[in-house]
């Protein structure tokens, strides 16, 4: 009987984090969340998407300047007035080999579009297929790997609709800003009143975290290598929704305080692109680990 007291007496008592784990199911769920993304080195591989996601600024920028280009060509005077802001904004040297520079991109529009989109689809096929080998990291599955073919194909039509998709939710967050909403009433023709406006600017908002909750949900339950059920990544989508939401209202107030300056208007969007880029990359591999770590799924495994 002594025997036993002692052996209990011994025992190391729970921690503050094993007693907060053992009494909130909310907060056990977190550490089992954080602890499988640093095991799996989350953060490694969200610097390494927003590397690509960098790196695919370039091919699309070649493709940017090839419609301009080709836009341009068909608006002379427009290309003049171009030429003429550029020589009075930057005068002498400079400025001249701005304004060449722009006539032998233009000269040269078609290939350096074909050269941007065979650029651009190399690039996001990469990014989608190490997306892939993230999420699937997360949810530590391996599955068969599919035909070269049949997975270049499906990660195409991948990209293309994360792509779209991502747009939608950029584009209706953008609406919500007041100035932004004002004059997009103006070109429609709606009288402008606080009510409509305020009215509106909350639609955009929830239309957009409703794009972006079910985007999220699908990458987490369908882009890993073996597809998983949606019911569990439900919930994980709406997480990584919010914080989306939050994080591209946060992200425009801080793009408004750094562009005024001129080292700001030309480091400030890249930086913010760079910090956009992973924080996203990190919220949607948190979430997909969320999902895994869920009950079902632990009871599954």
């Amino acid at each position: 009987m002594s025997k036993a007291v002692t052996d209990q007496s011994d025992r190391p008592k729970p921690g503050v984090i094993d007693r907060l784990r053992a009494r909130y199911g909310w907060f056990d769920h977190v550490v089992r969340a954080q602890e499988r993304y640093d095991d799996c080195q989350g953060n490694f591989f969200a610097a390494g998407m927003s590397y690509y996601t960098l790196f695919a600024l370039f091919p699309m920028a070649m493709v940017g300047f090839s419609v301009g280009g080709f836009l341009l060509s068909r608006r002379p005077e427009v290309l003049d007035e171009i030429e003429r802001r550029i020589k009075h904004s930057i005068p002498g040297e400079f400025g001249n080999e701005l304004v060449t520079l722009m006539d032998s991109a233009i000269s040269s529009r078609a290939s350096v579009g074909v050269i941007g989109l065979a650029a651009a689809a190399w690039v996001g096929l990469t990014w989608m297929a190490n997306l892939r080998e993230a999420l699937s990291e997360m949810w530590e599955t391996r599955s068969g790997k599919q035909g070269f073919v049949s997975s270049k194909v499906s990660d195409l039509l991948t990209m293309m609709w994360a792509f779209g998709a991502m747009l939608a939710t950029i584009a209706l967050t953008a609406l919500s800003d007041p100035k932004l909403m004002r004059s997009v009433l103006r070109w429609l023709g709606v009288p402008d009143f606080t009510l409509l406006g305020g009215l509106l600017r909350v639609a955009s908002l929830l239309m957009a975290a409703t794009v972006s909750w079910l985007l999220f949900t699908w990458m987490i339950a369908r882009l890993p290598r073996e597809s998983v059920s949606f019911s569990s990544a439900m919930e994980a989508g709406a997480i990584a929704a919010v914080g989306y939401e939050l994080f591209k209202q946060a992200g425009s107030v801080y793009l408004q305080s750094v562009i005024n300056g001129p080292a700001g208007a030309v480091f400030g969007p890249v930086l913010g692109l760079l910090v956009f880029a992973y924080v996203t990359a990190r919220l949607i591999l948190f979430a997909t680990v969320w999902a895994a770590t869920s009950a079902d799924n632990l009871r599954t495994d």
